[in-house]
């Protein structure tokens, strides 16, 4: 398989960064976060005076042989037809991507059905997984394509300008297939990960509960492998997902996580290529309950908590408002000695 090499953080930025933040006309800490975002991205770009110019959304699409077991309020065909939505300007993501001035891309990777009549990018590997319930989900090289196409959609937008990534997705069933592949990853009990998804009821979460255990018990997957985790109970869409994440790492640019599938995707990418991880901010904690518990194994925080649960990169989208915020902080804010202000008394 292939081997991401990912660069280490550029520290002596970060710490640069910080003493030029600390000159500001504020008090020493006072923007909190904000200071903590510039600093980060100051360390992920190597450079101490940060700048964002430009977010790109890639948003991949897939569906998930696991639906057969019945773990959705939805059925399948509903991927096709938010997809449509989606390509036609009418979902949440394209709202918040216009409002952010946003390059979007909107990538078809495991969309059951043939060629969409609306402007969706084909890069179709298969129709669906196969129900990672029974058997495994993808073969190997099935989930080569699928890591190097996210390398190649994200490297697309990259040559477009885009200096700061979200990813996205749609595909019904994937709140099952993320919790099957953070409970492989992290080692954490089902129970603690599975959530209601799209709004199932409370026998169908026992149910889905049921059925990612014994999907975990019966492939056991190795839990430092992401290809083997991917092949075995992961999707089409996480995978894209995964290389999106390890392009931008390897060059440096910044990953806004959304919610549960998103970070589910980060958890392997980091297992793809290690250090990934340190290129990634979370843009919102998801009501999702296993959200939580994947972004504390990856050592985040949330930026924003607005009790969202949709997907498709939206809490990543609204998130780089802040970002942003950050960036005109450490750029045009004055310092103490250029605005003829006493600094604090010794």
């Amino acid at each position: 398989m292939d081997a991401y090499i990912i660069p280490a953080l550029d520290q002596h930025a970060g710490e640069k960064c910080e003493n030029y933040i600390d000159t500001l006309t504020k008090p020493v800490g006072s923007l909190g976060k904000l200071e903590e975002i510039a600093i980060q991205i100051a360390e992920m770009q190597g450079q101490a005076m940060p700048r964002l110019e430009k977010l790109g959304i890639l948003v991949f699409a897939a569906d998930h042989g696991i639906t057969e077991e019945g773990i959705s309020a939805f059925p399948q065909e509903v991927t096709r037809q938010m997809v449509t939505n989606m390509a036609q300007g009418g979902a949440a993501i394209n709202v918040f991507g216009r409002q952010q001035q946003a390059e979007f891309s909107l990538v078809d990777v495991g969309v059951m059905g043939e060629k969409f009549e609306v402007p969706v990018k084909n890069r179709k590997i298969r129709q669906g997984t196969r129900n990672f319930a029974n058997e495994e989900a993808m073969t190997a090289e099935e989930v080569k394509r699928a890591v190097k196409t996210g390398y190649e959609e994200a490297i697309l937008l990259f040559d477009k300008g885009v200096d700061c990534l979200a990813v996205g997705e749609v595909g019904i069933g994937n709140t099952t297939t993320s919790s099957a592949v953070v409970a492989a990853v992290t080692g954490l009990d089902p129970t603690e990960l599975v959530g209601y998804g799209t709004g199932i009821s409370s026998e169908q979460h026992l149910h889905k509960i049921k059925v990612v255990k014994n999907a975990l018990a019966f492939h056991q997957t190795d839990s430092k492998d992401g290809y083997d985790i991917l092949r075995k109970v992961g999707g089409l869409e996480l995978a894209a997902m995964a290389g999106a994440m390890l392009a931008a790492a390897s060059n440096r640019i910044p990953i806004i996580l959304d919610g549960f599938i998103s970070t589910a995707a980060a958890c392997v990418a980091e297992r793809l290529g290690k250090g990934t991880v340190n290129y990634m901010l979370l843009g919102h904690q998801s009501m999702e309950p296993g959200h939580q518990r994947a972004y504390e194994y990856l050592g985040k925080e949330p930026i924003m908590s607005l009790n969202m649960r949709l997907g498709e990169g939206t809490g990543a989208a609204v998130a780089f408002a802040v970002i942003q915020s950050a960036m005109r902080m450490i750029n045009e804010m004055a310092t103490f000695e250029s605005a003829g202000v006493s600094g604090k008394n010794e």
